[in-house]
């Protein structure tokens, strides 16, 4: 079960999972994609605020908190294609034939797959600090290398089982990324960190996070199929501080956004949506309805 908030928690079944998600508010289309650590609650400084102007729908997706973790290969089963392919599947059980969608983290993987894959059901794109293509090998540089040794963890077997082992290890861990990616490093409250722990708690939840990364090594170089390019108008915002996604790394993004709106935020890092969230809520909603809010 979801836990007991304030939020409108509804679920559908797609492409044979039971999903669970948040929806607040009517109009235009506007969803909201975690990455990892993340499920819905991430965006709970941002869900009713953008509900006053936008249908918010955040999803848990598949592998993470209150939705369905399927037992399968990871290069099958948590693919950014597998992903995109939920992403299609909820937009129709919503009756909506496009979206404007808001991301970051691994969450930007998936919605790039999606916006690539399935170029008439997106409208407007915004994206936090998003893992792209022009990153290319810099994840690996050897100065960096100390920042992504969770993803060489993430590959190992027993990894799950280890970070499982208590609800306290649980919370070591997740506390460890909240903090460390963010710029004020005391800005999440054991409140805000209970609940990634139950989310995180859930069966089969942090195996179905670590199996993204496990799906993204065992696919690597076989990268976007046809053209790279997502040419729906896209807002990147990118926090300065961010340890893990470093702001030069946006010196690409208008090789494959032709259409792209982007904006440096100052004293921030990974996690946007609760760092920044008025400058986001505000930056969202003039974006993609085309004036200020």
């Amino acid at each position: 079960m979801h836990p007991d908030d304030t939020f409108n928690h509804e679920y559908a079944d797609l492409a044979g999972l039971r999903y669970h998600y948040v929806r607040e508010g009517a109009g235009t289309p506007l969803l909201l994609v975690h990455g990892w650590p993340g499920f819905y609650y991430e965006w709970h400084l941002n869900i009713g605020p953008l509900s006053q102007h936008f249908d918010v729908v955040a999803p848990d997706m598949r592998g993470y908190a209150y939705t369905d973790k399927p037992d399968l290969a990871p290069e099958t089963g948590y693919t950014p294609a597998a992903f995109a392919g939920d992403i299609r599947a909820l937009l129709d059980h919503l009756g909506w034939q496009k979206a404007n969608i808001v991301t970051h983290d691994f969450g930007a993987v998936w919605v790039q797959e999606f916006a690539r894959t399935f170029r008439d059901r997106v409208d407007k794109l915004v994206m936090f600090n998003p893992p792209y293509a022009g990153i290319g090998m810099r994840w690996l540089a050897p100065g960096h290398v100390p920042q992504v040794w969770y993803q060489m963890f993430h590959q190992l077997p027993w990894a799950e089982d280890l970070v499982g082992s208590s609800r306290r290890a649980t919370e070591l861990y997740v506390r460890h990324f909240l903090s460390h990616w963010s710029y004020d490093k005391d800005l999440w409250t054991d409140a805000e960190i209970a609940q990634y722990v139950e989310a995180f708690s859930q069966p089969g939840a942090i195996r179905g996070g670590f199996n993204c990364y496990r799906a993204a090594f065992r696919t690597m170089g076989q990268g976007p199929q046809g053209d790279p390019k997502i040419y729906a108008p896209t807002l990147v915002l990118w926090g300065d501080s961010d340890a893990v996604l470093p702001l030069a790394w946006s010196d690409k993004l208008g090789d494959f956004f032709p259409n792209l709106t982007f904006r440096k935020v100052e004293k921030a890092g990974h996690f946007l949506m609760r760092e920044k969230p008025d400058l986001v809520n505000e930056a969202i909603a003039e974006f993609v309805l085309g004036e200020e809010k």
